[in-house]
C-alpha cells in the first residue's frame, strides 16, 4: 500500500511565534512569577533588545569539543557541583504542602478554575518524582554583563574548570526561539530564594491564579493540570541554596522520560572519572532548520580566555576552532582575562 511521504514540519510565521509568546508571557505572570521577573530583567532592560547574553565557564576541552561538534552536553542534575541539587527544592516546596491550611488553600484555590486539578497535577508529579530526581538532564550558563567581557567573572574562574586552563564561552540566546520546543528544552533562571521566600513565590501564585481564574477556567482541562505539574518541576529543579547566588545561573532543562526529542542524542562519557550518561544538543542548523536560531554560528559572542601562563597559544588555538566552525571575525573575539590569579 502506497502512501504520501509526511510533509516537512513549517516552522511557525512571525506573527505566530508573537502569539505563542504572548501567551506564554500570559501563563508565566500567572504560573511562574520569579522566573519571568528574571527574564524581563535580562532581556527587556534595552528597549528593542531581542537577545540576552550568557556566558558558560567550562575548561578549554570542552569549549573546544562545544566548537568542534556544535554540541552542548546536558549532564544529569547528580553529577553537578551542589550534591544537593534538585532534592533541596523539593524539601522546601515539601515543608510548604506539609501545611495543611496552605495545602487547602492551594488546592482549592485551582479547584474554584477546573474542580479537581490540583490534586491530579499533585498525584501526577508524587508518581513521576523519582524520575525528576533521577533523570534530569540540565546545561548551565549564568548572566554575562557587559563589565564582564574583556575579564570574566573572578569568583566563576576559581569555581569552575578545576586547575587547567578554563573559557568562558559568551552567548547570545533569543528570548523569542521556537527551538527550545523541538528540542523539548525548557529554559529558565535559577532562583536563590530562602525557605520563607520561596514560600512567599507559592503565594503569590496562589493570588495570580485567584485574579486571572475566568482567563485559567478557559484552558483545556489537561493543559491546567501540566501548568501545574511543570510549575513544579521548574520551581524544585531551578531552586538553588542562597548561597550559590553570585553564579547567577540560567538553566536548559530536559526530561527525557517525559518529554523528548530526535535532535539530541545520548551517549556515556567519563566526567572527571564519573562515568555518565549525557544527552547532546544540537547548536547546529544542519541538524534541522527547526533550530536555525540556535546556530553556533549565529548565537555565538566571544570567547573570554581565562587566567593562564599559556594566553597565546591557546588564543590562537581558539581563533582557528571558531574559523573552522564557521565564525566570522574570529580573531577580534577570543580574549584573555587580565585578572592576575595564578591558575
Amino acid at each position: 500500500m502506497l502512501t504520501e511521504p509526511p510533509k516537512p514540519i513549517q516552522p511557525p510565521t512571525p506573527e505566530e511565534l508573537r502569539k505563542i509568546h504572548e501567551e506564554s508571557v500570559r501563563i508565566m505572570s500567572i504560573m511562574m512569577p520569579y522566573a519571568l521577573k528574571q527574564m524581563r530583567a535580562i532581556y527587556e532592560r534595552t528597549p528593542g533588545q531581542s537577545h540576552g547574553r550568557f556566558v558558560h565557564y567550562t575548561t578549554a576541552e570542552a569549549a573546544l569539543s562545544i566548537i568542534r561538534t556544535k554540541r552542548f552536553w546536558l549532564r544529569n542534575t547528580n553529577c553537578m557541583a551542589d550534591y544537593r541539587e534538585v532534592q533541596h527544592g523539593f524539601d522546601i516546596f515539601n515543608r510548604y504542602f506539609l501545611d495543611a491550611a496552605k495545602h487547602k488553600v492551594f488546592v482549592d484555590t485551582f479547584d474554584a478554575c477546573n474542580p479537581g486539578v490540583a490534586n491530579e497535577a499533585i498525584a501526577a508529579f508524587d508518581n513521576w518524582w523519582r524520575d525528576i530526581r533521577f533523570n534530569t538532564y540540565i546545561a548551565c550558563v549564568s548572566e554575562h554583563q557587559d563589565s564582564e567581557d574583556q575579564n570574566g567573572r573572578l569568583s566563576m574562574w576559581r569555581a569552575f574548570g578545576g586547575t587547567g586552563t578554563r573559557v568562558g564561552i559568551v552567548l547570545r540566546i533569543p528570548y523569542v526561539s521556537i527551538s527550545a520546543m523541538y528540542l523539548a528544552l525548557n529554559f529558565s533562571p535559577v532562583a536563590y530564594l530562602s525557605e520563607s521566600g520561596a514560600h512567599g513565590v507559592i503565594d503569590e501564585v496562589i493570588a495570580n491564579v485567584q485574579a486571572n481564574r475566568d482567563y485559567l477556567r478557559t484552558l483545556n482541562r489537561q493543559a491546567l493540570v501540566q501548568l501545574i505539574f511543570q510549575m513544579f518541576v521548574s520551581g524544585i529543579v531551578c531552586l538553588k541554596h542562597e548561597g550559590f547566588y553570585e553564579e547567577r545561573e540560567w538553566r536548559a532543562i530536559y526530561t527525557p522520560s517525559r518529554w523528548s526529542s530526535p535532535l539530541l542524542t545520548s551517549s556515556t562519557e567519563v566526567v572527571a572519572g564519573v562515568p555518565q550518561i549525557v544527552y547532546k544538543v544540537p547548536l547546529d542548523s544542519t541538524a534541522s532548520p527547526l533550530i536555525a536560531d540556535l546556530d553556533f554560528r549565529q548565537i555565538f559572542d566571544r570567547l573570554i580566555v581565562g587566567p593562564t601562563p599559556y594566553p597565546w597559544p591557546i588564543y590562537g588555538a581558539f581563533v582557528e576552532a571558531l574559523k573552522a566552525a564557521g565564525v566570522a571575525n574570529a580573531d577580534d573575539r577570543v580574549l584573555v582575562s587580565g585578572i592576575p590569579i595564578r591558575a
